[in-house]
């Protein structure tokens, strides 16, 4: 298949593109920085530079590239939790989850995309007892910062899910650890390890619909729905002959 993935130079982007292409999909991948195309190219992906607040350069690249699935990981917190620049880094996810993938679900309507699947998240339930499962309701009522990041996934979720002629996946991740990330081991529950987070959306490509939940049993949420309908595997890991080709074209 055709597949565009928006933010492909991320942590599970990258990630993901390789696994793609190892399953043998046809992958355009964006970037808004023209010196990581070169990082794209290296890993047999087709690279698009353009800026997701972009909307009419986003619906041409899109249009041009005639995916069947878009898969969307778009992110922007380059700064650590506990750093000076981590408030803006959430202020700046919140509005690229908002903006960003109203663009995109644009850009899909444009390219009469049929399938859309995008990076949610895991930790923005309202509290409860037992693990949090995928029809248990979003923290709407947190007070701010929290509140931000529970606005632009509300927002983001509902774009992706209640677009009109779109099968939407909306994969919620636990806080990511392993390469690439702030954290070499789990952090806090829920987590996820990047090449699980990818491998999630691999299988999204071509299979399932609406809310899963992404991350490790340790009793934070529970994916047994995704375990169920995906075929989720918490233990996954990319080969290493596939890391090494990560690390040696970063």
């Amino acid at each position: 298949m055709r597949i565009f993935l928006a933010g492909a130079t991320g942590v599970i982007g990258r990630r993901l593109a390789l696994l793609l292409r190892e399953a043998n999909h046809d992958v355009t991948g964006s970037t808004r920085d023209p010196a990581k195309a070169a990082r794209l190219q290296a890993l047999g992906i087709e690279p698009v530079i353009v800026d997701a607040f972009d909307a009419e350069g986003l619906a041409l690249a899109v249009t041009r590239a005639r995916p069947d699935v878009i898969v969307h990981q778009l992110t922007d917190l380059p700064s650590a939790p506990g750093t000076p620049g981590y408030a803006a880094g959430q202020a700046a996810n919140r509005h690229l989850r908002i903006e960003g993938t109203r663009n995109l679900m644009r850009a899909s309507a444009m390219a009469d995309v049929g399938r859309v699947v995008a990076q949610s998240i895991a930790f923005v339930y309202a509290s409860g007892d037992g693990m949090r499962v995928e029809s248990d309701p979003l923290d709407i009522a947190a007070a701010p910062p929290r509140r931000l990041t529970v606005d632009g996934i509300v927002a983001l979720e509902r774009e992706v899910l209640r677009t009109p002629g779109v099968a939407g996946v909306a994969l919620r991740y636990g806080y990511f650890y392993g390469p690439g990330t702030w954290y070499d081991a789990p952090p806090k529950p829920p987590s996820v390890h990047v090449d699980v987070a990818a491998h999630a959306a691999l299988l999204s490509v071509e299979k399932g619909s609406g809310v899963y939940n992404i991350a490790e049993d340790d009793g934070a949420v529970s994916s047994t729905k995704a375990k169920r309908e995906l075929g989720f595997e918490p233990a996954f890991r990319i080969p290493a002959c596939l890391a090494q080709e990560l690390e040696c074209s970063s």
